[in-house]
């Protein structure tokens, strides 16, 4: 796993609608800081999906690695429109990237 690699990745297929840094805006997708430990759909001040908030799994390494393979398959009726990552390096790589930029 790479951070550095996942760091890529995340610019080109995630920050066009995430932001990672604490206290960062949300976007058309919510602020990732403190994902990390948290329930599906509990970002404050971010209007979730009702399928996104009846998940009710809690995000780390496995979560994460099945959900992006293919988000709307994993939570039906989410409005995530990414498409997923079908390389499990790259998976490794963006969950690591996550893992270390959006814990406090």
């Amino acid at each position: 796993m790479s951070a550095d690699a996942g760091k890529k990745i995340f610019t080109k297929a995630c920050a066009q609608c995430h932001t990672v840094e604490a206290g960062g805006k949300h976007k058309q997708g919510p602020n990732l800081h403190g994902v990390w430990g948290r329930k599906t759909g509990q970002a404050p001040g971010f209007s979730y999906t009702q399928a996104n908030v009846d998940k009710g799994i809690t995000w780390g390494q496995d979560t994460l690695d099945e959900y992006l393979i293919n988000p709307k398959k994993y939570i039906p009726g989410t409005k995530m429109v990414f498409a997923g990552l079908k390389k499990k390096k790259d998976r490794s790589d963006l969950i690591a990237y996550l893992h270390e930029s959006t814990t406090a």
